[in-house]
């Protein structure tokens, strides 16, 4: 179990890191458009996030 949740994290790890490498400009006026968000809009994205990732799962499992 330890090493499917140690994969998970270094694959989430290596998708985080490829928008900053492969466009840092995009990817910095992302981040700032991020800033000037509601506490409210990040959750929500975070949530829908979170809610397609476990669609995902349970699609691909």
């Amino acid at each position: 179990m330890l090493r499917y949740l140690l994969s998970a994290f270094a694959l989430m790890l290596i998708l985080e890191g490829l928008f900053p490498f492969l466009a840092p400009g995009r990817w910095r006026e992302t981040f700032q458009r991020i800033t000037r968000m509601a506490d409210g809009q990040i959750r929500f994205v975070g949530l829908t996030s979170m809610l397609a990732g476990l669609v995902l799962l349970f699609i691909f499992k």
